[in-house]
This record gives structure tokens, C-alpha cells and sequence, in this order.
């Protein structure tokens, strides 16, 4: 009998409690027979049988192979509860606490608390191998950096990855990775940043007062002691200097001095020290007049560094011969052979350059984004293709997924095959990867800007530039762009900013040229009136301008009768006159087989009305209708009953099938794909669509049609622009099916104005310009990253890139600059010259207030009264100084006024220009100058000269005027500027005028009297007032000053007015390149204010709670992060607070009245006053936006129906409730889906389980039937 003792029970691991072994009856063993026992081999449950004498009590007991038995394993817990004390409640004696209790004793080991984790290796072994066999020859130790680096600690690409749940979209708490293009700071610098924890000036900076004490200890140097007289020298230093020889040194001394001076490489020796001149006499030592030396030779001016070029363009006009020879083994091929401009582009592709390609459109671009993507699948990298709208990103998904296979989708609310090696998703989901810090961005080769020219746009295009700043180094970029003017000088200021060349490849025409016509027909008669305004070759034809207008003309009334001008008094066309020019053309163009028609009309409800004005046109044929019914019905399977019977999905199939379809925003996404669908195989015949449907792929058409050249742009009407034209007209010729593509402009009331048409067609398209503006989300994001920096982001950006683009030459200015102005002499200000610092910066002060004064003397009425002409004037410029002059005419433009004036002057030598004053070069100024109380008077022959001044030039205004011919005098002048009267002599008029003003200059010893300009001119600006007291208190000081009784203030003024103008040209250029001359800094900081005063970071910048809850929201952070503090959004029901969110998503306003419940409209008010609340702070730290623009961003249109929605009503009951079209109201509810999930992050970062799962639930609930259909695209 095999029996196991009850005390010890056997069990299996792995196998069920039944698995126990019972007691077995065997028969008695015979005397041949063996004993038998089990043993155990291992841990894994299996035994073998083998032989062992009894035991004393007759049986055996099984073996084991392991020193100890096995282990103790614990059993399936419910299982092992359902047995030990359900099913067998004996093993659970209510008075045997020992079996109740089971447990496995333990040792105490106290030593074990005190280990900690391994850290990390810090070194490797790295095998050396022979170059030729590959041997390995021997192992070196290497050590490791970047240990112990992590995503939140580090912007590294050597941290290690994150968790994989975070792999996609990263983090709000990870840090990004560095951006390519800033200078990532070595460990060098780390380290020596560390040591110093200040830069310290110690001569400047060093503090004299301790804190709490009134005064301090002066540490500056004490000056030598003044002389008590001016002019009076020591009798020591005179006898000093009477008897002072210069002896030569000694042998060894000079080889001395020769060994240290040759032992400096490189070095400059310093200039000699002047030896002090023996004079012969106290005389010439003491009385002599110090005058400056011949100035030094002027040193060549160092060669300017060469440019560097960022933007290269790259030559399409020739063909790439060797293309194949080159490039054997492609990438990816089509079965077309590609264009100059694309086999240019592949070529930079393999050689993994950054490209920017502005192409025509329908001029092929895609096959440069094709072949990057076949490009990283071969390299086992990563592509992400940015489309700037969600509509865009489906249509490239299902293409590429047709055309690759690993092809990948990520938009606000659609995930799908986030591994593949080509992610398509919007810029904005982008631009949060790189923020969270996404390991999805290590393995990424290519990133491709699909429509660039999308940065224009006012309230996206910033997302472009952050964007492109954040990308790391190790990312190409593609750009494909339409054809704008400034491709260089975007893709220059990419290179810049990202230190890498951009090859610009443009294409120099379209594949297929545009033939533009005005139609100016209304009925089936005048069908015909089509008239070619642009041939294929770009010619303008003003005859079938003029034909037009006189086709037009035939059918209005002789009272309205023009010659194309505009006119104003005509009216919009009727309905009927609508439908008689829609069915006339397109009759016409169906006869001359111009079909498919793509009608670009700028209003979405036009657009319905023309579609459902053409209820006679039929361009279908049987076979077409029976293929548009199949087709959309099996699109429209997937909704539920009641959505398939909506209005609007029942009169979309009565237009599909008679050929006609809508595209415009108002329409349901679905239904919009079907028709884009439908329209590229042909069955839709015409097009009603508003601009956004230019911004589609692949989807021309033979026809284009504009219904208007005039558009709203959301603050007024305007014509088109160039760039607007020609993308919409691009749309028109398919390559390979039409030779030409034909516009038609419709002239409904009037013929378009032919500059208008023009500046449309032939006009430059508008350029790439920066809409870079501060966001709290990017202040936010970059303040929690220490290493990253907010001005950082503005100094790279496309908005700086004109004023930042010569920061290398301005930094190698201020070198030059500084060398300069520390080799320069001190200025001497002992003895009398003690105030010469005071006295220059008041003669500046003078000049300055002198130039304010008279510039709005310029601009004013009554200024302009007195500077008429006979008027005398004192003029001072570089080459007359305080002469008198008289006016002698004003011109008309205020904004450059100048004033034609006879100025007195010298008679020049033979061959030199007039001289008008005695002023040395350069100038060094007296008080008798600068209070004009000494006027120019020649010292030979008297002279004239007539200049055109500028206002700043005239320094006074006197009080005397004199009669002068002024016509006779300014006809003179140009009749002596022509060659063959250059020698002739000045007229009688110009010479009375000059002796006029002579006789005022004899006159006038002590100055002439001038005209006040408050006094006598009336000007009560207080900024001319203040001048004027400030210009009579700078004119009663000059007179005071020591200085200018020194015989050497001229070399010394001279001398500080270079050193002041050296430093400020360096203050300037420092300026330009330090973080205050940003444009945006102001807003920055104020911005910055409003982070604080919210308690989003605190005193130093640091990021707080609120803060981080705020990074987790794309759009309104400010006020969202407010909501979730105030616990506004957890008091209410799920629906109740999905239906208020609306009011951030939604942007069309409704004029039906909503009826909500009071809860709703309480919830109303407050979101409204925390709205206000946040205005009137920005507005108290300076910003500009005013709190009634503020507030009325938060539209409340749509929450009804959202609440409504929620709660489970179906769309086709929500449809009335709200005269807002249904794909609004979709993509509303779309919309509002992401904005749920950005408070369910912003939950979970705050712990508040009670909002995530409202809003989760909120989520789930408007998460439905057809506002959330899947696209088909992606099927």
C-alpha cells in the first residue's frame, strides 16, 4: 500500500486540490515482489518509481531529488477558500485558532534593509578588431555616459525609453527632446555653470552698503589730489621735466627685454609709453595750446566673413540624364516616368537633405512624399506625414494605404495602427508628441509638411513654426508648398534656425496650362458669350475684356450704362436669374465636353441654393444612376435607421444621382466623402463647393467656375487674392486627360473692373509670413523644462528671422568694437576738465530737444504758416554751420517734408563746392555756437547755395523775412544745372537775396531774434512745452562749464564724443542680440504675470499644480483649468456638463432660442464670469485683448442639442432643434469629444476620480451613431 501521511499532504503545483493522493488498497506483496516508493525528480511535479526497503510502520514514503522537499506555492485563492472553508468546513474549527492561522515562519534578516538597487554600469567592454580579418584583438574598457538619464530629467535621445502605454503620445510630465538647431549645453559648461553661481563683475557689481545699513564703504580708488590752480604746474615737475634725459639701457637689459618679447607668440607689444618732450621754456610748457595730432592711417577694414547659405535652389530647367545611373536600386518606382523636379528631389532624398518643394498644383508633389515613405520602410525608420486639416488626413491614410500598406492614422478621435512605420496625422497632434516628449520621434527620418502654405493662416500657423523649432537634429524635413514668392527666404530662415541646408526645388510651370474666360451669358441664347481673358501662355487679352463688357452692355438699361467701371446701384441677381445662368453654362459646356465642373461659390448656403435650383438638370446616365444608389448604400449601411432617412442624406441622393453634389462644412462627413468619393470616379458631374474643397488631393476637375471673385473673410468682403485664385483654379485640367483646363469667372450683374481681374490672375500669390504668437499652452510647456527657454522659442521663430538672421555678424561686431574701445586712450578730466562729461551730454541733450522742437514745428499748422517762403532761417548741417538762409519753397508731401532754402555761404576755389562755414572737421562745439549768438559770416567773397533741407537741418526760426522773388531764383538754379549754362552767373534775385542775408549776419553780432514756438508759434503740446523749458535751461548752463576754458578740450572732446559712440553703437548692438529687443518679450512677461497672479508658476517660473493641469488641455487652458479648480464640471450630471463644454468648441452662432434647464443656464453664468474674471486680469498685466472679445469667444449655441444629444435623442430630432447646418453641429460634437478627454487628463492629474469618470461617461454618451460613423477612408 502507497500511503502519504495526513500531517504532510501531497500535492502537485499546477494541479487541482483533487490531485491529493488517497489511500489505495493493494494487495498483500509477495516474497518476490520488491517494495516500491515514488520519487520526486525537480520541482515540476513529475515522480519516478523505484525500490526502497519498507519503513518501520510498513510503508514508504516518496523521495525527492531536492534537499528540502518543494517549495511552499500558494494555491488559486478562491478555489483554495471554496475547499478549505466552504466545501470542508471541519479544516476550520471554530476553537483551534492554530488551524486557523496559516502561515510560514520566517527569518528575521536585518541587515536586508539596508540594500539598496544595483547602480547602473557605468562601463562596457568594447572589442578592437583587425580593420582587414575582422580578429578581434583585444577589449578596452569604455566608459558610459548619460547614465541614470531618464524622460523626466533629461532631453536627451540616449535617456531611456518610457513606458510603452506612453510610447505614442508621450507624457504631459516627460520632457521633450532637444531641438534641433540650439546649442545643447556641453558637460564643460554644466560644470563651470555650477561653480559660478553668478557671473560677477567685480568692478561693477561688487555692493557697498551692506542689507539694513544706511551707508557703505566706498572701495573705488582715490583720485590724485587736485592742483590748486588752473594752468599751474608743480616746481618739482617743471625742474623734473627741464632736466629729464632719456639714457639708453644696457647691453644685457635689451637682450632681457628681446628674450620676454620673443618668448609671447602671437602677442601684441604694448605701446611704448611717450617720453616726457624737454622744453626750452615755461612758456611753451604751460601755455602752449595742445592741439590734436595727425590721426593715424587709417587699417584696411577686415574682409566680412562669408554668408553661409541655408537655402539652396536647386536647377529644374535641365534634365537629369543619369538619373537611373545614379539611383539604380529606387526606392519605390511608378509606372510614370517622374518630372526634372522630382528626380532632383529623389536625388537629395538618398542623400537624406531637407527639401522645400513649391510646385504648381496637380504638378505632382506627392511623389516626393512617396518616395521619402518608401524610403525610411527601406531604412526600417519612421515617417509622419502633417496635413493641415483631419478631412485631408483620411484621404492620404487610404492612399498610402492602398500604396504601402504600413501606413498609419492619428487624428482627435481615430487611432489606427500606431506602430506602422508612416504615422498621418494632423500638425497639432504633432506638435503635442514633441512636447510630451513621444519615443515615437527616436526613429523618425522624415517628417513632410504637407501645404505649407497653411503657416498664414491667423489662428493655425504658429503651430507650423513651433513645430519646426521643436523638431530634433536628427529629423529631415520636406515641405510641399504652392508656389509663393519667398520660398528662399523660408526655407533660409529653416536652415538658420536649424543648421542645415534646404535644397528649394520649384516648378516653373503647370503640366497642364489654365485657359481663363469671363461668361457673361444668362439663358441658352447667349450661351455663347464666352471670352478668353488669359491664353495657356499667360498672355492678358484686353479684347476679350472689352467684348465682355460690350456683351453686357447690350442687356442692361441705358441708366446704368459704363464702360466696365463698378456699379454700385446694381443688385445680386435674382433666383431666377441664377438658375438661367447655371443651366446656360452648363449646357455649354456639356456641349463642349468641359464636364466634370468644379463651381467655386463662397457662401454655403448658395451653394444649396444653386444645387437645389437645378431640379431639371439630368447629366447622369442609367448606368451612372444605377452605380451612385448601389455606391451610396452601401455606404450608408453602417448608419442606423432613422439617420438614413435625414433631410439632408435623402436630397443628397436625388442631386448624386442626377450628377450634381454639395461640398461645404454644413455637410454631414460622410456624406462629404461620398461625394469626394463619387467626384473622382467621374459620376459627379458639377460641383458646388466652397474654398475648403481646394485643399483636397488628387481631385481636378476639367472645368473650374467661380460664382463671385468677391468673398467674406470674417470682418468684410474682398476681392480674391492671387495665391487664393490659384489654388482654386489649379484645380481645373487633369494631367494626362486634358491638354488645357479651363476657369470661367460668371459675370452675373457687371463685368469685373480689368485691374481687379488682372492684380487676380497675374498677381504675385501671397507670401509665406509668420502668424507667431504666445500661447500659455508653449509658456507652460517650455517653463517646466529648465533647460528650455521661452525666448528661445521666440528668437527662432519666422517672426525674428529678419532681425536675427546677422546675429553672427553683429557678435563678431561687438568683438571688434570692444577691441577698439579698450585700446582707445582714457579721456583726461583732471583739473579744469572735470565737468566735460556734463558738458557733452548736455550739448546732446541740446541737439536732441533742438531737433524734437523743430520737427513738430514741421508737422504743425501754425509752424508751416511761419516757414513760408521769404522766411530766415539759421541752418546748420555738415556744411554750413549757424549760416543764415531763406526759404524759398515747401513741398507738399507732410510725410518727407522738405524745404528749399538759399543758404549764404563762401565763394569756392575753382572746382570745389561752396563752403558755408569755418567749422573744423570733425566739430567741436563752443556755447557761442550752440546758443547761435554767432552766426556765419564769410571771410571772402560771399556766396550762395540752394539745398533742399530736411526740418532738423533748419536750427532756429528768426524773426526777420525778406522779400525774394523765389520762382526767378529756383528757375535760375535749374537753368544753371544744365551743362551749356553751368558757367553762367547767379541771377540778379539770387544775389540781392544773398546780400540780404549778409547785411542780417553784419548786423546780427550777438544772434538774430528767434520765434518761440510756444510764444510766438501757439504750440501747447506738453511735449513741446517741456522742450522748450528744457532747451532755455541747457542754453543758460552751457556758458558755466570749466571745460571750455581748457586749452585741451578740444582733443578731449573729441576724444569722449568717440568713446560715447563707440559704446552706444556696442549698447545697440548688444541690444539686438540679448533677449530685450524681442518683439513679443512685453507680451511674454505680461503673460507671465498672469501665470503667477493664477498661481499657475510661481515667484521663479517654477510650474505648480494648476499649471500642469494646464498642459493637459490643447485649447482654452486657462479657462477649463479654472472649471476644474472650482469643481463647476463635478457637480453636474455627465450630460449637463458635456452640453456646457460646447461653448468651447462651438463657433457658429444660432438665432434659435435655446430651452434649457436652470441648471444649465446657472452653469452659464458662471463659466461667463470666470471668463470675465480671467479678462479683467489679463487686462490689469497689460494685455491688450478686451474683456467683451474675451467673453464672447465662449459661444453657447449648441448646448442644447449637445445636451439634448447626450441624453440619447436621435440626430434627425436634434436636426430641428438648431438652424445651424448638420456638419457643423457634427463636427461640434466631434470636437467637444477631445475636449472631454482633455479633462479626463487633467482629472487624473489633480486625483479627482469623481470628474474622470463623468467625463468618461460624458464621452461615451455623445459617442454615437452618426456624428461618430467611422470615415470612410478609412475602411
Amino acid at each position: 500500500m502507497l500511503r502519504r501521511p495526513r500531517a504532510e499532504p501531497f500535492r502537485v503545483r499546477g494541479r487541482p486540490a483533487a490531485a491529493d493522493m488517497e489511500r489505495m488498497t493493494l494487495p498483500p506483496r509477495g516474497p518476490l515482489e520488491l517494495p516500491l516508493s515514488l520519487l520526486e525528480v525537480g520541482c515540476a511535479g513529475r515522480f519516478e518509481l523505484v525500490t526502497r526497503p519498507e519503513g518501520p510502520d510498513g510503508g514508504t514514503i516518496p523521495l525527492c531529488t531536492l534537499p528540502h522537499g518543494l517549495p511552499p506555492f500558494a494555491m488559486d485563492l478562491a478555489s483554495e477558500l471554496e475547499r478549505r472553508f466552504l466545501a470542508s468546513p471541519e479544516w476550520l474549527p471554530l476553537h483551534r485558532f492554530d488551524r486557523a492561522h496559516r502561515c510560514w515562519p520566517r527569518e528575521k534578516d536585518v541587515w536586508s534593509l539596508l540594500e539598496t538597487d544595483a547602480t547602473p554600469v557605468h562601463a562596457t567592454l568594447q572589442a578592437e578588431r583587425d580593420p582587414t580579418t575582422g580578429q578581434i584583438l583585444a577589449f578596452r574598457e569604455a566608459l558610459l555616459d548619460n547614465m541614470g538619464l531618464s524622460a523626466k530629467n533629461s532631453l536627451s535621445l540616449q535617456r531611456a525609453p518610457g513606458p510603452p502605454a506612453q510610447a505614442l503620445r508621450g507624457s504631459s510630465t516627460n520632457y521633450p527632446f532637444w531641438p534641433g538647431g540650439m546649442d545643447e549645453p556641453s558637460l564643460e559648461q554644466i560644470c563651470a555653470q555650477d561653480q559660478l553661481e553668478e557671473d560677477v563683475d567685480f568692478e561693477k557689481d561688487l555692493l557697498t552698503v551692506p542689507p539694513g545699513w544706511k551707508k557703505g564703504v566706498d572701495f573705488k580708488p582715490q583720485a590724485a589730489p587736485r592742483q590748486s590752480t588752473p594752468g599751474l604746474l608743480p616746481l618739482a615737475g617743471l625742474l623734473g621735466t627741464l632736466d629729464s634725459f632719456q639714457l639708453g639701457g644696457s647691453s644685457d637689459e635689451e637682450e632681457e627685454t628681446k628674450r620676454k618679447t620673443k618668448g609671447k607668440e602671437g602677442a601684441t607689444p604694448p605701446a611704448p609709453a611717450p617720453a616726457p618732450q624737454r622744453a626750452d621754456s615755461l612758456e611753451e610748457l604751460v601755455l602752449k595750446e595742445v592741439t590734436p595730432g595727425p590721426p593715424p592711417p587709417a587699417q584696411a577694414a577686415p574682409p566680412e566673413p562669408p554668408k553661409e547659405q541655408w537655402a539652396i535652389p536647386v536647377d529644374t530647367s535641365s534634365p537629369v540624364d543619369d538619373f537611373y545611373k545614379r539611383i539604380p536600386d529606387p526606392a519605390f518606382r511608378w509606372p510614370f516616368e517622374p518630372d526634372v523636379f522630382q528626380k532632383q528631389a529623389i536625388l537629395h532624398l538618398e542623400r537624406r537633405d531637407s527639401l522645400f518643394v513649391a510646385a504648381h498644383t496637380s504638378a505632382g508633389k506627392t511623389v516626393v512624399a512617396e518616395y521619402a515613405i518608401a524610403l525610411a520602410q527601406k531604412h526600417m525608420t519612421r515617417t509622419i506625414y502633417t496635413s493641415p486639416i483631419k478631412a485631408l488626413s483620411n484621404q492620404k491614410f487610404r492612399d498610402f494605404k492602398n500604396t504601402f500598406g504600413d501606413v498609419g492614422l492619428l487624428t482627435g478621435d481615430v487611432q489606427l495602427h500606431p506602430d506602422a512605420s508612416c504615422l498621418i496625422m494632423t500638425t497639432e497632434i504633432l506638435r503635442s508628441m514633441l512636447y510630451n516628449g513621444s519615443d515615437v520621434i527616436r526613429d523618425l527620418e522624415w517628417v513632410i509638411f504637407d501645404e505649407v502654405h497653411y503657416v498664414n493662416d491667423a489662428e493655425r500657423g504658429v503651430v507650423w513654426e513651433e513645430v519646426l523649432i521643436m523638431l530634433p537634429e536628427h529629423v529631415n524635413i520636406i515641405l510641399l508648398s504652392a508656389t509663393v514668392p519667398n520660398t528662399l527666404e523660408f526655407a533660409d530662415w529653416i536652415g538658420r534656425m536649424k543648421r542645415k541646408r534646404i535644397y528649394v526645388i520649384s516648378t516653373l510651370r503647370r503640366p497642364v496650362p489654365l485657359e481663363h474666360y469671363l461668361y457673361t451669358g444668362t439663358s441658352h441664347k447667349t450661351q455663347h458669350e464666352l471670352f478668353l481673358l488669359l491664353d495657356a501662355r499667360g498672355a492678358f487679352l484686353t479684347k476679350g475684356y472689352y467684348a465682355a463688357v460690350e456683351a453686357k452692355k447690350e442687356r442692361t438699361s441705358k441708366h446704368a450704362q459704363t464702360f466696365g467701371a463698378k456699379q454700385p446701384t446694381h443688385v445680386a441677381a435674382g433666383p431666377g436669374q441664377e438658375k438661367g445662368v447655371w443651366l446656360s453654362l452648363v449646357d455649354a459646356l456639356r456641349k463642349r465636353d468641359q464636364l466634370p465642373v468644379v463651381a467655386f461659390t463662397f457662401s454655403r448656403a448658395r451653394c444649396d441654393d444653386n444645387a437645389a435650383a437645378l431640379t431639371t438638370l439630368d447629366l447622369t446616365t442609367s448606368t451612372e444612376k444605377s452605380e451612385v444608389h448601389v455606391f451610396f448604400q452601401k455606404c450608408i449601411s453602417r448608419l442606423k435607421g432613422s439617420d438614413r432617412q435625414l433631410p439632408q442624406v435623402l436630397h443628397m441622393v436625388d442631386l448624386l444621382k442626377r450628377g450634381i453634389g454639395v461640398h461645404h462644412s454644413g455637410i454631414l462627413p460622410i456624406l462629404k466623402e461620398v461625394v469626394e468619393m463619387l467626384f473622382s470616379k467621374g459620376l459627379v458631374k458639377i460641383l458646388f463647393a466652397t474654398e475648403t474643397f481646394a485643399m483636397g488631393v488628387n481631385m481636378p476637375a476639367r472645368t473650374v467656375v467661380f460664382d463671385s471673385i468677391r468673398k467674406h473673410d470674417g470682418s468684410s468682403f474682398r476681392d480674391l487674392l492671387p495665391g487664393e485664385y490659384i489654388q482654386m483654379a489649379g484645380r481645373a485640367g487633369r494631367r494626362g486627360l486634358d491638354t488645357t483646363g479651363m476657369v470661367i469667372i460668371l459675370c452675373k450683374t457687371r463685368v469685373p473692373e480689368m485691374g481687379d481681374l488682372h492684380r487676380m490672375m497675374l498677381g504675385k500669390p501671397t507670401q509665406l509670413q509668420s502668424q507667431f504668437r504666445l500661447t500659455y499652452t508653449m509658456i507652460l510647456n517650455l517653463l517646466r523644462v529648465e533647460a528650455l527657454r521661452v525666448e528661445d522659442m521666440m528668437k527662432r521663430s519666422f517672426s525674428e528671422f529678419h532681425s536675427r538672421k546677422d546675429s553672427q555678424a553683429q557678435e563678431q561686431s561687438v568683438a571688434q568694437l570692444s577691441r577698439r574701445l579698450a585700446a582707445m586712450e582714457e579721456v583726461d578730466t583732471a583739473g579744469q576738465l572735470s565737468d566735460l562729461p556734463q558738458y557733452c551730454q548736455a550739448v546732446q541733450e541740446l541737439r536732441e530737444t533742438r531737433r524734437l522742437i523743430q520737427r513738430r514745428v514741421a508737422e504743425s499748422a501754425s509752424g508751416l504758416k511761419a516757414l513760408a517762403v521769404g522766411r530766415v532761417v539759421i541752418v546748420s548741417t555738415p556744411a554750413h554751420r549757424n549760416a543764415l538762409g531763406v526759404i524759398l519753397q515747401v513741398s507738399p508731401d507732410a510725410a518727407n517734408r522738405t524745404f528749399t532754402t538759399l543758404v549764404l555761404c563762401e565763394t569756392a576755389p575753382e572746382g570745389e563746392t561752396p563752403a558755408g562755414g569755418d567749422s573744423p572737421s570733425p566739430e567741436v562745439p563752443y556755447p557761442d555756437d550752440l546758443l547761435l549768438n554767432k552766426l556765419f559770416l564769410p571771410e571772402g567773397p560771399c556766396s550762395h547755395a540752394v539745398e533742399q533741407l530736411a526740418p532738423c537741418a533748419i536750427r532756429a526760426l528768426t524773426g526777420k523775412t525778406l522779400r525774394v522773388n523765389a520762382e526767378r531764383i529756383l528757375e535760375d538754379v535749374r537753368k544753371r544745372q544744365m551743362p551749356r549754362f553751368r558757367n553762367d552767373p547767379p541771377g540778379p534775385s539770387a544775389v540781392q537775396a544773398a546780400q540780404e542775408l549778409l547785411r542780417l549776419a553784419e548786423g546780427g553780432a550777438g544772434g538774430l531774434p528767434r520765434l518761440d514756438p510756444v510764444g510766438a508759434l501757439q504750440l501747447k503740446e506738453l511735449e513741446v512745452v517741456e522742450g522748450a523749458m528744457r532747451l532755455r535751461r541747457l542754453e543758460e548752463a552751457l556758458p558755466t562749464f570749466q571745460c571750455i576754458h581748457s586749452p585741451r578740450f578740444p582733443q578731449q572732446y573729441l576724444r569722449l564724443t568717440e568713446r560715447l559712440q563707440l559704446r552706444a553703437e556696442l549698447e545697440h548692438l548688444r541690444f539686438l542680440l540679448s533677449d530685450q529687443s524681442l518683439l513679443l518679450l512685453p507680451e511674454y512677461q505680461q503673460r507671465v504675470e498672469v501665470l503667477r497672479a493664477l498661481r499657475y508658476v510661481d515667484a521663479g517660473g517654477a510650474v505648480q499644480l494648476a499649471g500642469r493641469v494646464a498642459c493637459e488641455i490643447s485649447n482654452h487652458e486657462l479657462l477649463l483649468t479654472e472649471l476644474v479648480f472650482d469643481n463647476l464640471l463635478t457637480e453636474l450630471r455627465p450630460e449637463e456638463s458635456v452640453a456646457l463644454l460646447s461653448c468651447l468648441v462651438c463657433q457658429t452662432k444660432s438665432q434659435a432660442e435655446p430651452q434649457l434647464p436652470s441648471v444649465l443656464r446657472k452653469g452659464m453664468e458662471r463659466i461667463r464670469a470666470v471668463a470675465e474674471r480671467i479678462a479683467l486680469l489679463q487686462r490689469d498685466c497689460g494685455l491688450r485683448e478686451s474683456v467683451e472679445d474675451f467673453v464672447a469667444q465662449y459661444n453657447f449655441g449648441l448646448v442644447e442639442v449637445v445636451y439634448e444629444w447626450a441624453r440619447g435623442m436621435p440626430f434627425a430630432e436634434i436636426a430641428r432643434l438648431t438652424d445651424v447646418q448638420e456638419g457643423i453641429v457634427v463636427r461640434c460634437i466631434q470636437r467637444l469629444a477631445e475636449t472631454c478627454r482633455d479633462v479626463r487628463s487633467a482629472a487624473r492629474v489633480i486625483g479627482e476620480p469623481t470628474l474622470h469618470a463623468k467625463m468618461e461617461q460624458a464621452a461615451n454618451l455623445i459617442k454615437r451613431d452618426i456624428v461618430f460613423a467611422a470615415s470612410l477612408y478609412t475602411q
